[in-house]
């Protein structure tokens, strides 16, 4: 990939809107008909979102008001702290062209994301914009709310060993399985999970981590030829990877959920433990594995010195920062599991070793790499060390597609076949009452070219072999494994079965042969499209669930974001 078409990627990853959080982490709150004045729109990372939530609520209770008598009230935004960046960025873009002016109700009076990586990067292209004009504060300058370190995540069984190791991502350099860690461990290979750095703090977090213990520099200390440099020890790292993820939060519960075999490590926030510990139907206790050096993932109240937050609006968010702050707020945070942003504030019973943590966790805390180091390491990532992987898409076009479904279906795969990285391989299967035959694509020109092909050939029509269709692209997937891939089916279809040989039954027999505990596993992803009653979610959630995957609700309206979470998931 050129330089050019690399830097247009890193913006997207970065600093564009294509991408939407994976679990619908967007939400609005504190708005209703008894709220009088201004809104002080706080747009936060997904970390924040609970909190933010009680915190609203209870300071909205009080109707406060600025000194000069005049009514606010607070509303939360929250998603993934790119996509905070995202929306920041586009907002500023827009403010620059001209397109909108600064008292536009989209821009946010308050900001946060889930660690200084992403503040760094915030005030790096908003800089970018707008030269010399420091729109966004510098990281000390913006208040501390809470904070969460950087942990692995294991079980009680796993933890002794991993503990005993020096540094877990040289050692994960060399080793495969966790016998190899310690003779208290047992033969079980090594599944490591984190979320795409692309969108995720805790990814991107993680993959700094990585290039800084493989190097022995500090973060900071990195250049963007050291990335290159040590690229190949992040491979193999990443090759232990069994799933990206898109919300950190979703993969640590799929973790309780599945289990060991499906993930035995997590690069997650602390809290997360704590939560895992904290649901009584959990079996599985869970252990957080402190490095000698993470990130603490410090969630700061931004206040922007910029065109679009007036004096009004500064004052309201100064009042809101102090209350965010005040040892009764603060509460909340150690209750969801968060570390205080305020020092002298007690960490409650849940920082304890019942709740697989250690309340006196020692560790250095690592520093933001600069803004160029963290885009080569992206590229680095997306281009190099990412585990490739092989997808292969199942589309539904029988004749109920017709209409506003399919164009919505083909425009969304447009997006994905253009937007594959070159570690990266789909094969598109065809079906309706016929099951066509695998146009493999990939993103070189001639990849993309057979994939606009294969969406320009589909037509709505014909039956639903969902399950016969479904076998195939396990039967392709078994026959073209990749060992050194995530192997995977997405299936997207709007109706039932009704011309398929195989019954479910045996389907799902067949599938169970490829599942996360079995050596060649192959997960399933399956979305719902249009509307209930028209297929059977019950039996597209059994799909993907007997393979380590997920079922999703679609329709033309969503479909696009979807599909783009989806897509991180590999």
């Amino acid at each position: 990939m050129g330089d050019l078409s690399w830097k247009a990627s890193v913006l997207m990853a970065i600093s564009s809107t294509f991408f939407i959080t994976g679990c619908q982490l967007s939400n609005d709150t504190g708005t209703n008909s008894n709220q009088q004045g201004f809104e002080v729109k706080f747009l936060a990372g997904s970390n924040l979102e609970t909190f933010c939530d009680r915190a609203a609520q209870q300071f909205n209770q009080q109707n406060p008001k600025l000194e000069t008598g005049e009514s606010f009230y607070l509303t939360c935004d929250t998603k993934g702290s790119g996509d905070v960046v995202s929306e920041v960025v586009s907002l500023t873009q827009q403010l620059k062209n001209g397109s909108i002016n600064p008292s536009d109700p989209q821009f946010p009076s308050l900001i946060s994301v889930d660690g200084e990586i992403y503040h760094a990067q915030l005030r790096y292209r908003v800089e970018q914009i707008f030269p010399g004009q420091n729109y966004i504060p510098n990281i000390p300058d913006a208040p501390l709310l809470a904070n969460s370190p950087m942990v692995f995540m294991t079980t009680s069984e796993l933890a002794p060993d991993l503990r005993q190791q020096e540094d877990l991502f040289q050692t994960l350099v060399q080793v495969d399985n966790h016998q190899q860690l310690g003779n208290n461990s047992p033969a079980l290979p090594i599944n490591f999970v984190h979320t795409a750095p692309t969108r995720s703090n805790s990814g991107l977090q993680t993959l700094v981590a990585e290039f800084a213990s493989v190097s022995g520099k500090a973060p900071e200390q990195m250049t963007v030829a050291d990335v290159e440099t040590y690229q190949d020890q992040v491979r193999e790292i990443e090759s232990k990877i069994a799933r990206y993820g898109v919300s950190t939060g979703s993969l640590a519960q799929d973790m309780v959920e599945k289990g060991v075999f499906w993930a035995s490590i997590a690069s997650v926030y602390e809290s997360l433990v704590i939560e895992a510990n904290s649901n009584s139907n959990n079996n599985t206790r869970y252990e957080a594995v402190y490095p000698q050096a993470t990130f603490t993932s410090n969630l700061r109240a931004i206040l922007p010195n910029s065109p679009w937050i007036n004096a009004q609006e500064q004052a309201a968010a100064e009042q809101i920062i102090e209350f965010l702050r005040s040892e009764e707020i603060q509460a909340i945070a150690t209750d969801l599991g968060l570390r205080p942003g305020v020092p002298g504030i007690p960490l409650g019973n849940k920082f304890s070793q019942q709740y697989g943590v250690d309340p006196n966790a020692t560790y250095n805390s690592l520093r933001p790499p600069s803004p160029e180091v963290v885009e080569a390491m992206l590229k680095s990532w997306r281009d190099y060390a990412k585990k490739p992987s092989q997808v292969v898409v199942v589309v539904d076009s029988s004749g109920s597609m017709a209409g506003s479904k399919l164009p919505a279906v083909q425009s969304t795969l447009r997006t994905y076949i253009e937007s594959l990285g070159p570690k990266e391989k789909i094969a598109l299967i065809d079906f309706d009452n016929r099951i066509q035959s695998p146009v493999e694509v990939d993103g070189t020109p001639q990849g993309q070219q057979r994939g606009m092909q294969f969406l320009t050939n589909l037509r709505a029509d014909g039956g639903t072999r969902l399950y016969d269709a479904t076998l195939e692209a396990r039967n392709w997937l078994q026959n073209n494994y990749q060992e050194d891939a995530i192997n995977a089916v997405l299936i997207l279809t709007d109706g039932e079965d009704s011309d398929s040989e195989v019954s479910f039954q045996r389907l799902t027999q067949q599938l169970e042969q490829n599942s996360f505990s079995s050596d060649r596993r192959i997960a399933f992803f399956t979305v719902g499209y249009g509307k209930e009653g028209e297929f059977n979610p019950d039996i597209l959630q059994k799909m993907a669930e007997l393979n380590g995957g997920y079922y999703r609700k679609g329709n033309p309206q969503t479909i696009s974001q979807l599909m783009a979470d989806l897509q991180l998931e590999f």
